[in-house]
């Protein structure tokens, strides 16, 4: 196992978990009666506020909707198409 592949092993799941926090979290904003101090709502809510914190005073809410949810899944993605899709630089490093 190469180095490339070891990353590719580790970068993969957690790249794809932060996006499904990030699409979960989108979600829960359409609730906004959902405590997210509490279980189960806190385990999404805490490893996905550290990235916000910093966007929100970047980007405003349109409207009263924050965005930054929604960027974040973005660039989840596109850092996940860039490094591990079927072009990507991991991947290119690993079939060599």
């Amino acid at each position: 196992m190469t180095g490339a592949d070891l990353v590719t092993w580790i970068l993969g799941p957690i790249l794809g978990l932060m996006t499904f926090l990030f699409i979960f979290r989108i979600i829960l904003t359409w609730y906004p009666q959902a405590d997210l101090n509490r279980l189960p709502f806190n385990l999404v809510a805490w490893p996905t506020e550290p990235f916000l914190v910093p966007l929100r005073k970047i980007v405003p809410s349109m409207g009263g909707v924050d965005i930054t949810p929604i960027i974040w899944v973005g660039i989840f993605s596109l850092l996940r198409e860039i490094l591990l899709g079927q072009q990507g630089l991991l991947t290119m490093l690993s079939r060599v």
